[in-house]
C-alpha cells in the first residue's frame, strides 16, 4: 500500500495524477496521511478513477458541488468518477488516516461496450446525482460493505492470484453499492454542465495563475458571460472566482517555497501575488505564519 503525502496534477489541470498507475491493472492502494498535507487539506480536484474509501482514524470532510458530508472513523464511501472534491480533516487532532482503493471501471467491466459494463457499471459512473455513496457502520447493509472495502486491503500484491482476488472483492463490493443506489438511480440528476464549465475555467486558472487575469478572460475560457462565471463558481465552490484565484496562488506559492529555495519577492511574482509586503500580508493570513517560516517548518520537519 502506498503511502501519500501530497497530491500531484497533471500540468495545467486539476486532474490529480497518480504515478504509480498501470494501464495493464489500473489500480492503486493508498494510505493518505492527510495531518502531513501542505494546509492539512486537499485542494478542489478529479480524476477519472473512482475513489472506494474507509477511514480509519480521525475525522474528514468532504466538498463537492452537490453537498458536504463528514466522515468519521469507521465509516467510508465512494466518490464516483470525475467529480469534483476536495477534503479537510474535520478537527485540528492528528492522525486522520484515509485508506483508498483507487481504480478504473475498466477493471471491473472489461473491455469498452461489454455487457457488464453496459448492466452494471454504466448506470452508476453517469448517474450526476451520485456524487457520493456514503457508508455508515450504524446501517447493518451499509456496514457489511464498510467491512468489505477494508479487508480488500489485506490482499498482498505478492500471493498467486492477488489480481483476481482483488477485482473479485471489487466486483462484490461494487454490487452492493449499485444495490444500495437504486433508489438515488430512480431519481433524475441535474447534468453535469455546470461542472464541466467550472472544470474549464479551472484549467485556464491553473494555466494563467501568474498572469493578470480579467472576469471576462475567465468567462470567455468556458463560453460564459461574466454573470454566469460567478454563478457556476458560486453554485459549483461555493466562492468568488477572485477567491479561488487567490486560493489556488496561495497554495502555488506554499508548496514552491515548500520545495524550493527561490527568494520569498520571487516567489510572490511567480504566484500572480505581486510585491513581498502584498505576498507576505495575504501569506500571513492564509498560513498563519511567514512566508519564511513556513518554508523552514517544511523542509525541515524530515530531518
Amino acid at each position: 500500500m502506498k503511502k501519500i503525502q501530497n497530491i500531484e496534477f497533471y500540468t495545467g489541470s486539476k486532474e490529480e495524477r497518480l504515478p504509480d498507475f498501470a494501464a495493464d491493472f489500473p489500480y492503486l492502494a493508498s494510505r493518505v496521511e492527510l495531518d502531513q498535507f501542505m494546509g492539512r487539506f486537499v485542494p478542489w480536484h478529479w480524476h477519472r478513477t473512482v475513489e472506494l474509501f474507509y477511514m480509519e482514524s480521525g475525522a474528514l470532510v468532504y466538498h463537492t458541488p452537490g453537498g458536504r458530508w463528514l466522515f468519521p472513523a469507521g465509516s467510508g464511501g465512494m466518490v464516483n468518477s470525475n467529480v469534483l472534491h476536495m477534503t479537510k480533516p474535520a478537527s485540528q487532532a492528528k492522525d486522520n488516516i484515509q485508506l483508498l482503493h483507487m481504480f478504473d471501471v475498466s477493471l471491473l467491466s472489461g473491455e469498452a461496450g461489454s455487457r457488464i459494463g453496459h448492466k452494471y457499471i454504466t448506470p452508476l459512473v453517469t448517474a450526476p446525482q451520485l456524487e457520493m455513496i456514503a457508508l455508515f457502520p450504524e446501517d447493518p447493509v451499509q456496514a457489511d460493505i464498510l467491512k468489505r472495502i477494508r479487508e480488500a486491503f489485506c490482499f498482498a500484491d505478492n500471493t498467486f492470484g492477488y489480481e483476481i482476488r482483488l477485482r473479485e472483492a471489487l466486483t462484490e463490493i461494487w454490487l452492493l453499492l449499485l444495490e444500495q443506489s437504486r433508489p438515488a438511480l430512480e431519481q433524475k440528476g441535474e447534468d453535469h454542465k455546470n461542472e464541466d464549465k467550472i472544470k474549464r475555467m479551472m484549467i485556464y486558472m491553473h494555466a494563467h495563475y501568474a498572469e493578470k487575469i480579467s472576469i471576462p478572460e475567465l468567462a470567455a475560457s468556458a463560453f460564459l458571460s461574466e454573470r454566469e462565471c460567478f454563478r457556476v463558481f458560486q453554485t459549483c465552490l461555493h466562492m468568488t472566482p477572485i477567491e479561488y484565484l487567490r486560493s489556488y496562488r496561495l497554495q502555488t506559492a506554499c508548496r514552491m517555497l515548500a520545495e524550493g529555495q527561490e527568494s520569498v519577492t520571487a516567489v510572490g511574482h511567480a504566484c500572480g501575488l505581486g510585491s513581498s509586503s502584498y505576498f507576505g500580508k495575504v501569506f500571513r493570513e492564509y498560513t498563519g505564519c511567514t512566508p519564511l517560516a513556513y518554508r523552514r517548518k517544511w523542509q525541515e520537519r524530515d530531518r
